[in-house]
């Protein structure tokens, strides 16, 4: 090759890493986020997936894309993460979504909702069953994106000062209970108070309410309530499988490169299955050290569970009466929990069925 031919080959090999560069440059650039979460640090497991998010997304781009993580009240009330990100306070928020239905009770369906799916059937309606297509349909409403960052399985049924032994000990009690299933145990005449996580044992200890739910043993633990209320009963009806989900801004999400968005995809599907797997890690200890502590396990009674069931289906008809979104959402959701229910009372059920059996016999 003559000198000539070599330097203009040189020169154009130059030129075209020249323009190549920047192309790559472009789509790894460095951008910092907030996160906002609606929990405590003390709670380490629920507020902690946020934090596996924020990790997984800074090594999968070698800390160009970071997010920091605050917790509730650090930026915004717990309780107003959603309200922060919709508005571009924050660029993102883990949260619960019925912690919102004060503004629709659309919301609380792809969290959890009373006699709802367990956590399998939640993360297999909303990756699998159409549950994520339908819900941020209506999610782009609040102009946000969700993506589920969490779940807790079945929660606890509560604490309480007495024992609740038939639906007339439901009368006038004061109960802390989230989301929907306030509505649902208004009917059979509880009093519903809705406080952040940090709120409870304060009003709990004082008197302000008379019983108060949360998460399961481990997070119940760690807030005390074994030292204010004695009965602590099961299973909480209303969170059968409660999904914790993760809400970007639109505009910010769809402004990010498209890898970046599959990185923060990936990061948060980590992050569900992380809570999940830890609290399930948790739980069985924790309640073997509260039961050892003096704390009474007591089950929900038939009575109080069909009474519950009855006013749960007569407020799904008065809300699905006036409000289209929640009726296609709610429709959609039982259909999906039928066909689950008919394959678990198969497999699951029988085979989980016998192995506690055989647990107990030793």
């Amino acid at each position: 090759m003559k000198r000539r031919d070599f330097l203009k080959v040189s020169a154009a090999g130059a030129a075209a890493t020249a323009v190549a560069s920047p192309a790559i440059a472009q789509s790894s650039p460095e951008i910092k986020w907030r996160l906002t979460s609606s929990f405590p640090k003390s709670l380490d497991t629920i507020y902690g997936a946020g934090e596996q998010v924020a990790k997984y997304v800074a090594e999968m781009t070698d800390n160009k894309f970071q997010i920091q993580v605050f917790a509730a009240g650090e930026v915004v009330p717990g309780l107003q993460a959603l309200d922060a990100t919709s508005n571009g306070t924050v660029e993102m928020c883990h949260t619960v979504s019925y912690y919102y239905v004060g503004k629709d009770p659309t919301y609380a369906i792809y969290a959890s909702v009373p006699f709802g799916l367990n956590a399998r059937q939640q993360n297999s309606w909303w990756y699998q069953g159409g549950g994520m297509e339908l819900g941020n349909e209506f999610f782009k409403k609040s102009n946000v994106i969700g993506f589920a960052c969490g779940n807790t399985g079945a929660q606890m049924g509560g604490w309480f000062r007495k024992e609740i032994k038939t639906v007339a000990d439901l009368s006038g009690l004061k109960m802390r209970i989230g989301g929907i299933a306030g509505q649902v145990l208004q009917k059979v005449g509880v009093v519903p108070q809705q406080l952040a996580g940090g709120d409870i044992y304060p009003a709990l200890e004082k008197g302000t309410i008379d019983g108060a739910e949360w998460v399961g043993p481990y997070d119940d633990e760690k807030l005390g309530f074994a030292k204010v209320a004695k009965y602590y009963y099961y299973p909480g009806f209303w969170e059968g499988g409660p999904m914790v989900h993760s809400f970007i801004n639109l505009d910010k999400w769809n402004g990010l490169p498209k890898n970046y968005q599959a990185i923060l995809t990936n990061a948060m599907a980590n992050a569900n299955s992380w809570m999940a797997a830890r609290y399930d890690m948790q739980n069985p200890a924790a309640l073997k050290r509260l039961v050892a502590g003096g704390t009474q396990l007591r089950p929900f009674t038939n009575e109080v569970l069909e009474a519950c069931l009855k006013a749960t289906n007569e407020l799904w008809a008065e809300i699905s009466a006036k409000n289209a979104d929640f009726k296609k959402s709610i429709d959609a959701m039982q259909a999906y929990r039928s066909d689950e229910y008919l394959w678990w009372q198969v497999a699951e059920y029988t085979y989980d069925s016998f192995m506690i059996r055989s647990r107990t016999r030793g």
